[in-house]
């Protein structure tokens, strides 16, 4: 790679906040046991029946709705979309989600499906999975989605790039997506799976953030492991250290492999921990996924009747 895209990089880094420059230099090695130790330590905390149902009620707010199947059909989002506007059209009390995160092909049905709800369209972008395609290729997959209508792109990164060491490229890109994004927020998935270490995952949610990430999120659901709690809790350390250096808020998105109520409150108590009240928001902080809902839905229920019910009584995606 010549040189030019570094002294580009180089040269936006240092025109941020004083601090910005040396931020990638100044990454310490995460602590692999200790990080663990604490993430499986607050997943234990037990919390009141009262706050539990405030925890749910939250995460449906947070929640991105996500197919990305290549058999998605029209009918499959607009059906999907009505869940996401009203995920128990016999309780309306239940929020909507946040967003509905959907392929490219996708966006025109579910703007129609969902206008006039306030739910939010996602859209995945930059050649996902995998990232492997020309830039020229990922900004025009990105400037179509954002003309179709979506609200928020969810792009990948190049793990490639990335885990040989041209942080240079991985940071260009993230840098031209944002600029192809417009008003549409952006979303840099690490494929936290495949960058096998937390000092990895750690860097490169340095590198996102600095290159102009409004979340960071940890996977694309297509590699396992997908989100886990201490690789969360890095990203979060991460983002809490650069908005000290940097007054620069960023949001956090775990997908993949949250599938249940239990998790969810976990995760919410992670979040709380590292980064306070100010980032128990659906601004701040998303769940990437598919099958999550519907065990709320039923949580919700458990508590307020002192029963379960059948995962029958909610529609299955």
């Amino acid at each position: 790679m010549s040189s030019t895209p570094v002294r580009r990089a180089d040269a936006r880094l240092a025109q941020g906040p004083p601090a910005l420059g040396n931020l990638l230099g100044r990454v310490w090695a995460v602590d692999q046991v200790g990080v663990e130790e604490r993430a499986a330590s607050l997943a234990k905390r037990s919390i009141k029946r009262e706050s539990k149902l405030w925890a749910l009620d939250l995460a449906i707010r947070m929640i991105d709705l996500t197919t990305l199947e290549g058999k998605d059909t029209p009918g499959k989002i607009r059906a999907l979309a009505g869940k996401a506007r009203r995920p128990d059209p016999t309780d309306p009390s239940i929020p909507s989600v946040a967003a509905l995160c959907v392929y490219p092909n996708r966006i025109a049905t579910a703007k129609a499906a969902l206008a006039g709800s306030g739910v939010k369209i996602a859209a995945v972008a930059t050649y996902f999975p995998s990232g492997q395609a020309p830039l020229s290729v990922k900004l025009a997959d990105v400037r179509e989605a954002v003309a179709l209508g979506a609200d928020e792109i969810d792009m990948v990164i190049d793990r490639g790039a990335y885990l040989s060491g041209d942080y240079a490229k991985v940071f260009e890109e993230i840098v031209a997506v944002k600029e192809a994004c417009g008003e549409a927020h952006l979303k840099v998935i690490l494929e936290t799976g495949e960058l096998e270490t937390y000092d990895n995952v750690r860097r490169a949610s340095v590198l996102a953030m600095a290159a102009g990430a409004d979340f960071i999120k940890t996977s694309t659901g297509k590699v396992q492991p997908a989100a886990t709690l201490p690789v969360t809790l890095v990203m979060l350390e991460a983002i809490r250290d650069f908005y000290a250096q940097t007054g620069r808020a960023v949001g956090m998105k775990p997908a993949g492999g949250i599938r249940t109520a239990k998790q969810a409150i976990a995760y919410l108590t992670v979040l709380y921990e590292t980064l306070g009240p100010d980032w128990m928001t659906p601004d701040r902080f998303r769940f990437g996924a598919s099958t999550l809902l519907n065990d709320i839905l039923m949580q919700i229920r458990k508590e307020r009747t002192g029963r379960y019910s059948g995962g029958d009584y909610f529609t299955l995606d």
